[in-house]
């Protein structure tokens, strides 16, 4: 359950007080001398306390923060790895609405089916097309095919079930950090395409995987970028071995 915590600034409570004050003493103001008076009284009061809360909290009188930083980046590797667990939880859950809240807000999110991302053949999609992919029946194109060099035509569906959960990335026994756990044959770009991207892989080695000759291992990468000071689901990209 959410809950709120709501902080009584030093003028807010300057305030109340000469409210308070105010309608306790509603009897005098009727005198105008002895209400001015009480009036004056009441102000230079709350102007204390706002004063003396000041230097305790640091907010200014009028509201505004004074010498308060702006929000820290989210530059915690561990946020970014708890984030991107929530995110794999909403893609294995089939919880698409979830999934939308994460979505970048301007940019939205690109969907690569291999490493080598291309911003004109990988799909985009904003927040509010992803929170409907479960009714989604529209065909869409992907990207093009490895095996056949055909466009990768798919319903959202479909294409998650290929593409995205063709494995068990929430159990993958390796975890690379900002660190591309294994490369195939394929260009791996997503420095170049996303040069301010944090990123979680989710790497499943295959059977041989002491061998150089493994080429039975996936990945499931989810990328991050920071907006308004928080991190916001770019990129879910699929990689694996190429021909």
């Amino acid at each position: 359950m959410m809950t709120y915590e709501y902080e009584l600034r030093p003028q807010q409570a300057a305030y109340v007080f000469l409210y308070a004050f105010a309608l306790k003493e509603v009897g005098f103001l009727r005198k105008p001398l002895l209400g001015t008076l009480f009036i004056l009284i009441g102000v230079v009061i709350g102007i204390a306390i706002t004063s003396v809360l000041h230097l305790t909290t640091g907010y200014s009188l009028f509201n505004v923060p004074a010498n308060q930083p702006e929000p820290p980046a989210a530059s915690d590797n561990t946020e970014l790895i708890a984030f991107a667990y929530t995110v794999m939880e909403d893609i294995i859950g089939g919880d698409f609405v979830a999934l939308s809240r994460a979505a970048h807000p301007s940019f939205g999110v690109v969907f690569s089916p291999y490493p080598t991302i291309s911003l004109t053949a990988d799909r985009c999609f904003q927040a509010e097309q992803i929170a409907g992919f479960a009714s989604d029946t529209n065909v869409y194109v992907w990207g093009v095919n490895d095996g056949t060099g055909e466009p990768i035509e798919m319903t959202a569906l479909d294409y998650f079930a290929e593409y995205v959960l063709d494995r068990d990335y929430m159990s993958a026994s390796m975890l690379g950090i900002n660190r591309i756990v294994k490369s195939g044959n394929a260009l791996d770009n997503i420095a170049d395409v996303f040069p301010d991207a944090r990123f979680v892989d989710f790497h499943i080695p295959g059977d041989d995987k002491d061998s150089a000759e493994d080429c039975d291992w996936s990945s499931l990468r989810l990328g991050f970028e920071e907006y308004n000071g928080k991190l916001w689901l770019t990129l879910v990209l699929h990689s694996k071995w190429t021909t």
